[in-house]
């Protein structure tokens, strides 16, 4: 009833490797999309502001405070 594993024998896995031309303008896109976010969490409603009013200020009020920008 039992069963041996003697002539399996497990293989490593190869990882696929994704080349640097590829992952490069990925890379780029995700950082322009970050500094865009930091952009509109710190400083967004300050002296360079490109939106009037108040609507994004208080849409990312709490996310200012976590990250510990000043806002008021």
């Amino acid at each position: 009833m039992a069963q041996s594993a003697v002539g399996s024998i497990s293989q490593p896995v190869s990882l696929p490797v994704i080349p640097l031309g590829e992952l490069l303008p990925w890379a780029v896109f995700g950082g322009l999309v970050m500094l865009l976010a930091i952009y509109f969490v710190g400083a967004e409603q300050g002296a360079t502001s490109l939106m009037h009013g108040r609507a994004v200020h208080e849409f990312v009020h709490d996310g200012r405070h976590l990250l510990g920008f000043p806002c008021h």
